[in-house]
């Protein structure tokens, strides 16, 4: 069955899937591969993959049920370029969600997208299939309405609808730590005509010399109280799960290294591993005590195991143990206070464990 069928079938038995869209440079400068086009500047060479990447409310991914790759056309002389506008990929993004909702009548499919979405032809779009899909997107343009007011502080103005409390992971520079935010909300009809919810999540309180989290996002949705919000707030902060995923793609898969005349087949099929890869990591933390014989066959059990140096327990594995095993054989210290295991080490272990595998299948062929 194909990845997409595969997808779908998935997604049919859920409630609520986020259907999230990003984009991603890949550079191939140097690298002998037909169809590339300039990144960042012109003389940076590569292409563009821009998925739609289908997760659960909690995170498991789902599967790439969509998948633009293009190449940016050199400038001309007088500065410009050529070939079809980028905000394309975004409007023709979401008709492709809608071709799935109308799959999946049991299931809502939520568009989620960050600002580069923040477009009218987006949202006159979806209004004109008649939103069978719904979308949440990062505020880009702080909009004039009618009135004289601009969108952003008109929304400002209106009473907190009370608070949201998560915790906001380690990046680069920045230490984990509880973010607190007040919610504010606003029913505006945008320029463009479209009736839109503006809600804007602002952070109170941060750390001393620490910027403020705030979002500014839009939905076609009507949020009705303060539990609307925070689901909607919820929402968007899984949109970081596509940070994972292209982590998972370029570092782990390391797409950018093929020496390929042409990519688009093996991105293709590196995107179903990235995807695999992100569905154990979340599984192992929603689904903890599932049969890890379901994800695992015994060979690969016992390859962690011997390389671990471990006894194998007498008692069936549990998912959650097993991923452990791997993300510790991928370099995972495992100490105490760490929390669950992260993609890297789990790619990293899962090549040692499958090698390990295929020798333990080899040894036993030769003995046979």
């Amino acid at each position: 069955m194909p990845a997409f069928a595969i997808a779908t079938e998935l997604m049919r038995e859920h409630d609520v899937v986020l259907c999230i869209q990003d984009a991603t440079g890949l550079d191939f400068n140097g690298q002998q591969i037909s169809g590339l086009g300039p990144l960042s500047y012109e003389a940076q060479r590569g292409m563009y993959p821009h998925p739609t990447y289908a997760v659960t409310t909690d995170r498991v991914a789902l599967g790439v049920i969509d998948a633009w790759m293009w190449a940016r056309e050199s400038k001309d002389a007088d500065g410009r370029r050529g070939g079809i506008t980028e905000s394309t990929r975004w409007v023709e993004g979401y008709a492709r969600i809608a071709e799935v909702a109308a799959q999946l009548p049991g299931t809502r499919l939520v568009y989620v997208a960050d600002r580069e979405a923040d477009i009218a032809a987006l949202m006159l779009r979806a209004d004109e299939l008649g939103t069978p899909a719904d979308w949440l997107i990062r505020s880009s343009h702080n909009r004039s309405l009618d009135g004289g007011d601009k969108l952003w502080s008109k929304v400002l103005k209106t009473r907190g609808v009370g608070e949201v409390q998560f915790m906001m992971a380690a990046r680069v520079g920045q230490k984990a730590r509880t973010v607190r935010q007040v919610l504010r909300m606003k029913r505006v009809t945008l320029p463009c005509g479209v009736t839109v919810t503006c809600v804007i999540a602002k952070e109170v309180d941060p750390p001393a010399g620490v910027k403020p989290v705030e979002w500014r996002l839009l939905t076609n949705r009507a949020p009705v109280g303060h539990d609307d919000l925070v689901e909607l707030i919820d929402w968007y902060r899984a949109r970081w799960e596509t940070e994972i995923y292209f982590n998972v793609l370029k570092n782990g898969c390391c797409v950018e290294e093929l020496q390929l005349g042409s990519v688009e087949r093996a991105l293709a099929l590196f995107m179903i591993v990235a995807w695999q890869i992100a569905y154990l990591m979340r599984m192992g933390r929603t689904c903890p005590d599932l049969d890890a014989t379901l994800f695992f066959d015994p060979d690969e059990i016992h390859g962690a195991h011997l390389l671990l140096k471990i006894r194998r327990p007498s008692k069936p594995l549990g998912l959650n143990e097993m991923i452990r095993l791997v993300a510790r054989c991928g370099g995972l210290l495992a100490c105490k206070g760490d929390g669950e295991p992260g993609a890297r080490p789990i790619w990293q272990g899962l090549e040692r464990v499958m090698t390990t595998a295929e020798t333990l299948r080899g040894l036993r062929h030769e003995l046979a």
